[in-house]
Formats: C-alpha cells, sequence, structure tokens
C-alpha cells in the first residue's frame, strides 16, 4: 500500500529558485558547509522560509516532513503506512537538530500522521498547525494542494439548527441500555413525515465526524432532504460490530430500535427512506443488518467497511446471494487495504443491478476520510429537490445508472460515469441551481456499456450543479460541488 517514491531534486537555493527544487538545494548547500554552526545557521534560515509556505513543505507532488529536537531519532506513522510502530525512519541532517522525511503523494492525497520520538513517545508535528480529530486522540493533516477541505463540517451560527435530544434504550436482545442521540432537522413538524439515518458509533460520528454540523448544513444549503439522524453508541463495538454478538445486535436494530424511533417519531416508516451507516466494523454490521432486513433498511453506507469478521461474512452473503432491495454508498481509501475488497464487491453488485455509488480517495483508514465523505453518503440516500423541483425518482430499472461524479467536491476536472444495458440515444446535460442548461456534455446514439465523461469546468464559478442523463425513458441525475 505504500506509495512513496524518495524525491531528490536537483538545483541551487539562492533568490531565483525553480518549483519543486527547493529541498534538495537546501541540503547540497548545508552539506557544503564546513562547520556545525554554518550548517545550523543556513537551518534556521530555510526554516524562516519553509514557515511561510506551511509545514509540511509541499512542493509539487512531494511533501516534507520536518522536525527539530534533540531526538536521537524521529519516526513518521500514520495514515499513509497504517500507523506501525515505530514508522518510518525520518533521516538527520549531518551537523544539524534537523530530521526529514521527503515522499511523493497524489495532488488530492490527504493523510492524519504523527511523529514517534526515539521509536516511542507519539507527539503531533509541532510546526503543523493543522490538527484534525482521530480515534486515539488528535492527529496532525497533511492536505496536498488539490485537497478540497470540507466547508460542510464547520458549525455555521447565521444558519438554523436541528434539535438534538439524548436517548437511552434497554434492548433485550443485547440484556443492556444504549445510548442514543436524535436528531431532528430544523422545522420538524409533527404533520410531516421524514426519512431516516441510523448511525452505528454515534458518539463518534458526532464528535469526531462533526454529523450535525454536517447535517444541518446540508440541509441549509438545500442539498439533502430533512432527515432524522439516530446515533447510536455501542458498548463493544467489537463484539457487536465483528464478533459473537451480532446477530443479536442485528434483531436489536430491526426488533427494538426501529419499532421504537418509528413509534415516538414522524418517520417514513418504508426501507426506502430508511438508511444504516457505519465506519469500519460499523461497516461491517450496516451491511449485516441490511442484508438481514431489506424490508426495513433500503440504503446501506459505508465507511471503509470492514469485511473480514468470520471469513468475510457479510462481503460473501450479498455476494452469494439473488439481489436484494437494497441500495449502496461506499467510500474507502487508497492508503487502507481495501481496495482489492471494494473493487470486487462492487463490480459484483453492479452486475446483480444493485444501485452502488463509490469513492475511492487517496487516504486511509481514519475520520479524517469519513468526516468529509459523509456528506457524499446523505446527498445519495436523501437527495433533495433543486430549486423547489421534486426530487427526481431512485426506482430506476436494472441496468440504467449514473453515479455520483468523482471527486466531488472537484476543482476543476471531475469525472463522470454512467451505464445504457442497451442502444439509446443518451443526453448528458450540467445544469446550474436554476435548472438552466450550461452546458451539454453527450448527446448523441450509444451502444450498450459502461461510459466515462470529463467535466472540466475551468470557466465556470463555484457553486453547486447538476448532472443530468436522459437516455431512452430513462432520467437520473446527480448534485455536484466544484470549489475553486
Amino acid at each position: 500500500m505504500k506509495k512513496f517514491i524518495l524525491i531528490l531534486m536537483l538545483s541551487t537555493l539562492g533568490n531565483t529558485v525553480h518549483a519543486q527544487n527547493q529541498f534538495q538545494s537546501f541540503l547540497s548547500k548545508v552539506d557544503s558547509l564546513a562547520t556545525n554552526e554554518a550548517k545550523m545557521a543556513a537551518v534556521d534560515s530555510f526554516m524562516t522560509y519553509a514557515a511561510t509556505k506551511g509545514f509540511p513543505f509541499i512542493e509539487g507532488d512531494t511533501a516534507t516532513f520536518l522536525y527539530r529536537g534533540s531526538s536521537s531519532s524521529v519516526y513518521l506513522s500514520g495514515d499513509m503506512d497504517g500507523w506501525p510502530l515505530p514508522g518510518e525512519a525520518m533521516r538527520n541532517l549531518a551537523g544539524t537538530d534537523l530530521f526529514y522525511y521527503t515522499h511523493l503523494y497524489e495532488p488530492t492525497a490527504r493523510l492524519d500522521y504523527k511523529f514517534q520520538l526515539n521509536g516511542a513517545t507519539w507527539i503531533l508535528d509541532p510546526l503543523n498547525l493543522h490538527q484534525v480529530a482521530g480515534g486515539f486522540g488528535p492527529n496532525s493533516e497533511l492536505a496536498m494542494p488539490q485537497f478540497v477541505q470540507p466547508w460542510e463540517i464547520a458549525y455555521k451560527p447565521s444558519i438554523l439548527h436541528g434539535a438534538t435530544a439524548p436517548l437511552r434504550l434497554f434492548s433485550t436482545n443485547m440484556n443492556a441500555n444504549y445510548n442514543i442521540t436524535v436528531y431532528l432537522p430544523p422545522g420538524y413538524d409533527t404533520n410531516k413525515t421524514y426519512p431516516v439515518a441510523y448511525f452505528q458509533d454515534g458518539g463518534d460520528y458526532i464528535n469526531l465526524g462533526s454529523a450535525i454540523n454536517i447535517l444541518d448544513n446540508l440541509l441549509d444549503s438545500n442539498l439533502i432532504h430533512p432527515v432524522i439522524g439516530v446515533f447510536v453508541t455501542p458498548n463493544n463495538r467489537n463484539v457487536e460490530y465483528a464478533g459473537s454478538a451480532r446477530d443479536q445486535y442485528v434483531a436489536f436494530f430491526a426488533e427494538e430500535l426501529v419499532p421504537y424511533i418509528d413509534s415516538h417519531y414522524q418517520t417514513i416508516a418504508q426501507a426506502a427512506s430508511r438508511a444504516v451507516i457505519g465506519d469500519s466494523y460499523g461497516g461491517n454490521i450496516s451491511a449485516l443488518i441490511s442484508y438481514y432486513h431489506p424490508e426495513l433498511f433500503g440504503k446501506c453506507g459505508l465507511h471503509s467497511g470492514a469485511f473480514q469478521p468470520y471469513n468475510y461474512e457479510a462481503y460473501n452473503l450479498f455476494l452469494n446471494s439473488p439481489p436484494l432491495n437494497v441500495q449502496f454508498a461506499a467510500v474507502w481509501g487508497t492508503y487502507e487495504p481495501l481496495p482489492q475488497v471494494m473493487h470486487p464487491f462492487r463490480d459484483s453488485l453492479h452486475d446483480k443491478g444493485y444501485r452502488f455509488e463509490w469513492l475511492e480517495l487517496p487516504e486511509g483508514h481514519s475520520w479524517g476520510l469519513w468526516r468529509h465523505t459523509t456528506a457524499f453518503i446523505l446527498e445519495n440516500f436523501f437527495p433533495a429537490s433543486v430549486d423547489g423541483v421534486a426530487p427526481i425518482a431512485r426506482g430506476t430499472p436494472r441496468g440504467f445508472r449514473l453515479d455520483q461524479n468523482y471527486p466531488n467536491p472537484f476543482n476543476p476536472t471531475t469525472t463522470i460515469r454512467y451505464e445504457i444495458p442497451k442502444s439509446a440515444h443518451v443526453v448528458l446535460t450540467i445544469e446550474n441551481v436554476l435548472g438552466q442548461e450550461v452546458t451539454r456534455l453527450v448527446d448523441q446514439v450509444e451502444e450498450p456499456g459502461e461510459k466515462t465523461v470529463q467535466f472540466k469546468a475551468t470557466n465556470f464559478p463555484s457553486g453547486v450543479y447538476l448532472c443530468r442523463i436522459f437516455a431512452g425513458a430513462f432520467t437520473d441525475a446527480r448534485k455536484m460541488v466544484l470549489v475553486k
């Protein structure tokens, strides 16, 4: 999984320097100096310059991690290598107190990391001001230049906010109490009914994943339909999500939790309006819940779904059974050992006729990935109207498909994929939020198969756009966010 290439950059450091050459030029300069005092002065000068660019020091597609201190050894560990102890050894620049490590990353990569001093003591990168919440405390964040920071995770005091209420529910199936947080959207009306999103690791989705802010912001931007959120905190997630109590936990959801929520809140009590969403092992139990109870959960959201328990039980159940009426939205990172699992899972379910939306991003197995892709799952499951126009029906004929564009948000290029099962005249348009067509990407008769189209929005302003397809009697649409 490591995608690291050590870059040696060959130019001189001076008043005029070429992009992607400055750090290697600095190393060459220090190596040429005769005294440690001169070397330390050169380090001071370079670090003053680097501070104006930010840390890690990024040149093109390379990132150089830097640490200054008296430690005998410094290691880098994080999403990029699975958080080993110790991690990758950082090299000490002879005659100085500077340690460094340079690697090549994708231009949209985003990774959590920390340093280890002497191979044991974990610390945040003292030079990096960008920190993000993780499952084991805060982490430093590497965000490459084309990564788009998620606007939807921030709390905005000026918008309307939903109401949250704690709930403690006893499960006879589990013989245990569960702490639950229920989110009601702004303007919750007891004369209306609402779809429901159930979250595993509920406390983490709220505290680490900023899920309440995401719901508020997506609703304020009219990117999703008003939805009730049910955030369930596990008691022992390994046992409940991936261990010996998984069957009882499935029964708790189906026989106790859903009936309680439906009887106490204004829900749409239909599978197509009910989603179960989870991260890692939470994705595993979400898949099991939707497999055994498709009459309750018609939507399954997977954040890096870890399917390995019980010899890939959830994975094999779906692959080896007739199709169920379940829609998937899944996200995984290339820096975690999931692509080799999720690719055949995605492709097999596509072949069976499932609707399966997905994102594969240059990131790792962490809340850094999951918090900025929760919007992707919610927007796929609960699309809102566009400028008052009713959302397009999701009950599509088997074989016709319009996937979510990738990446999304994007700047300025994104990829759009769609599939047609038979020859048809295809029109693929991009519309603004007023429903006005701004460009037409496809307008021709096409043969059956999966198609890929690039949309380059260089001359378009930032904002929300709609990608709409017409293929015979089939029509569908996807929201896209351009951020410049």
